[in-house]
């Protein structure tokens, strides 16, 4: 059953009685950040994947919730945002997000908003273990967490061993203290909280605004615009640089599983293979494709920085795990979310 900030079964009922996952035998479920890409992804799996390790399986009640039900840097709000809905398990995707040059301007605000959100998720899950029974949390990371100067690929034992580039220090530092918080709360309490770090993300529901908006999502309206407008498509930087893209329900179907499955306190990376690595200047060239814009009409502005050349992830533990697991083609998953952002542009996050 899939819920949207409605009352749930983790409940009291007129009479008296609880109807929660200790009374019913369902599994509360918490999603933080549900408005977002990953969380609206999650929603969509649920309602279409009936495969019990992907997709929906019996027995569990999953909530989804906005910033519009709490403020997550209020600790008095998280508090009654658990005593509300009484979760047996959460996963924790709400976090202050921006693009490159957003996190360059404002990293003090990167490190302090992320710091407190993720402080009051993981605590108020550690004070609510016992009283109902919080059994899994799972928290979402990034890539730019993993330090500058380093080799590749880079693996989740490599987390700590250096400063994250520059231009995502706040943003980098604050996501890293996630992984340091589930380990003592796991030593100390017997907690068992986790975190996944998917390479860069992308999908329907993404946030499109121009000035703070990831890469696809950024190229993808800038392309939309200079269609519209018949202008030059300008990208910023040279077109360099190296990413792993996920697509968003293929991250969705693998977070379900760590939810499930996945037992290990130490983060894993979520990610396609080192092999699918593509460079910004052929995420552009298929952008403009999918929407039949001249790629002569594509123009690079050298005079904005690249950012971090590359961030290449190794994915051998996720593989593992899952050897047969079947990532969506990347074409086909920009294809797609291309036009998502044409048919919904009026609604989209902008």
């Amino acid at each position: 059953m899939i819920c949207d900030d409605e009352p749930l079964s983790a409940t009291t009922g007129n009479d008296g009685t609880r109807n929660d996952a200790t009374s019913s035998g369902e599994d509360v479920i918490l999603v933080t950040g549900s408005s977002g890409l990953v969380g609206q992804a999650l929603q969509h799996v649920l309602r279409t994947t009936s495969d019990n390790r992907f997709g929906a399986k019996p027995g569990e009640k999953w909530v989804f919730t906005s910033s519009r039900d709490a403020d997550l840097t209020d600790a008095s709000q998280v508090h009654a945002l658990f005593s509300k809905h009484r979760p047996n398990c959460v996963i924790h995707l709400a976090a202050f997000v921006g693009g490159l040059f957003r996190n360059m301007r404002e990293k003090a605000e990167f490190y302090r908003a992320n710091s407190l959100m993720n402080e009051n998720i993981i605590h108020t899950a550690y004070l609510f273990k016992h009283f109902v029974q919080v059994k899994k949390l799972v928290s979402c990371l990034s890539t730019c967490i993993f330090p500058d100067d380093t080799t590749y690929p880079i693996n989740e034992t490599m987390i700590h061993s250096g400063p994250p580039h520059e231009s995502n220090y706040g943003y980098a530092f604050a996501k890293r203290m996630v992984d340091v918080m589930n380990q003592v709360y796991h030593d100390q309490y017997g907690c068992n909280f986790t975190s996944v770090i998917p390479t860069n993300v992308f999908g329907p529901h993404d946030n499109y605004n121009l000035e703070d908006a990831h890469v696809i999502p950024g190229l993808i309206h800038k392309c939309y615009l200079a269609k519209l407008n018949n202008t030059k498509f300008t990208v910023m930087g040279t077109g360099a640089p190296l990413r792993q893209f996920i697509f968003s329900f293929d991250l969705a179907k693998l977070m379900l599983w760590v939810l499930r499955e996945y037992e290990m306190i130490e983060p894993i990376i979520l990610s396609v293979p080192e092999s699918d690595e593509i460079t910004i200047k052929s995420v552009a060239d298929l952008i403009a494709a999918a929407m039949n814009y001249p790629l002569a009409n594509i123009q690079w502005d050298t005079s904005k920085p690249d950012g971090q050349y590359k961030k290449t992830a190794s994915n051998s533990k996720l593989k593992g795990y899952l050897p047969d697991f079947k990532f969506t083609p990347f074409d086909e998953a920009l294809k797609y979310s291309v036009d998502w952002f044409i048919e919904n542009y009026d609604k989209a996050r902008k």
